[in-house]
């Protein structure tokens, strides 16, 4: 294929799938000429990451329109006079797929142990309106502490759109009423401070990675989890959702054809098949992990039912079946725990290594 598509977004002619924390690997610099070279290497591409998050709420917003998704919120984030992008029937499928996982785990996560205050951390979470839209219906009498880190840009972005939609601030001023707590911080995840304001320590913790940490190099990725890992002392447990499988030939072209507009997933290598994210998450710290590719999910009752994919497959007529089956198959997602919240969240929830993963090992 000369082109293939993220799950995430569809662009024509310009930009890439949505990024968090990209920054090149170091080199030793000469003179100034050099560090001013390399700081303004880094700047150009915080902008793109920091300018992506349109694709991804793009996505969201095509999937919304045709029926694939429900939320009351995502519209807000539109600009004036824009109009809803159309995406292919195999992208508004993918970002169905991955936004119901996610939503499922969540909603595990919220449901368990009733009366148990918890808490969210979303990295790099753009425009997402998952506090609004899941947190805001399932918080629970206690309430729920959400955080959401990102660029100053898209956090800046995100707080106008929330000042100029009375349907969004209303919703948080009841949520809060409610003993919900929101906080947007604007950070760097390559260089996180040494404490961030209202993260509460001691509460159940959930983390969320949509393609975010694959975007850092591994040991600044490593680092991140390990700085939240490091200061919560009640249960913790982290969702990823990443490309894997580099190494075919559709991951081997897919690769390619990002590099070829300056994207390059720093982890993709290391966590290169499901395996290999169930053993990062083990080394991470978490006791327990599981992962399923996006075609999994989508195959399997237990994620998604037989009534909901027939409702799904009537929505847009779909005859890229084959590329839709390899492209859904390289990307995953993975989640780790580590406590008795998420032992009665997700312990029921089958992600171990299945034989199909054999082939990872032969290309890996």
């Amino acid at each position: 294929m000369a082109s293939i598509p993220n799950l995430n977004t569809l662009r024509t002619g310009r930009g890439g799938p949505r990024l968090r924390g990209s920054r090149r690997g170091g080199r030793g610099a000469s003179s100034l000429g050099d560090d001013a070279s390399d700081s303004a290497d880094v700047a150009s591409k915080d902008r793109i990451i920091q300018s992506t998050d349109y694709d991804a709420s793009s996505s969201r917003l095509s999937a919304l329109e045709l029926g694939y998704l429900t939320d009351p919120y995502a519209k807000a984030f539109l600009k004036p006079g824009e109009q809803i992008p159309r995406r292919y029937p195999i992208i508004n499928r993918g970002t169905y797929v991955r936004s119901t996982a996610i939503d499922k785990l969540v909603l595990r996560f919220l449901q368990a142990e009733p009366g148990i205050r918890k808490q969210i951390i979303s990295l790099g979470a753009g425009s997402d309106t998952r506090y609004l839209r899941i947190v805001g219906d399932h918080a629970g009498q206690d309430g729920v502490v959400y955080h959401e880190l990102d660029f100053e840009t898209n956090v800046a972005a995100k707080k106008a759109v929330i000042e100029r939609s009375p349907a969004l601030a209303d919703r948080l001023q009841k949520m809060k009423d409610g003993g919900c707590s929101y906080h947007l911080h604007s950070v760097d995840l390559r260089d996180l401070p040494s404490s961030l304001p209202g993260i509460e320590t001691d509460l159940p913790t959930l983390i969320l990675s949509e393609c975010c940490l694959c975007y850092m190099p591994p040991e600044q990725a490593t680092t991140a989890v390990k700085y939240f890992n490091d200061r919560i002392t009640s249960p913790i447990g982290l969702v990823i959702y990443e490309p894997v499988r580099p190494f075919d030939a559709f991951g081997r072209t897919m690769v390619s054809n990002l590099a070829s507009r300056g994207i390059h997933m720093q982890t993709l290598k290391r966590y290169s098949s499901l395996d290999a994210q169930r053993q990062r998450l083990k080394m991470a710290g978490f006791d327990k992990q599981g992962a399923r590719d996006v075609h999994q999910i989508w195959e399997t009752d237990a994620w998604v039912s037989e009534a909901e994919r027939e409702r799904v497959e009537r929505l847009e007529w779909l005859d890229e079946v084959e590329e839709w089956q390899l492209l859904a198959s390289h990307y995953c997602i993975a989640w780790g725990w580590k406590g008795q919240t998420f032992d009665s969240a997700w312990g029921g929830i089958e992600g171990a290594r299945t034989s199909a993963e054999d082939r990872d090992d032969e290309l890996g």
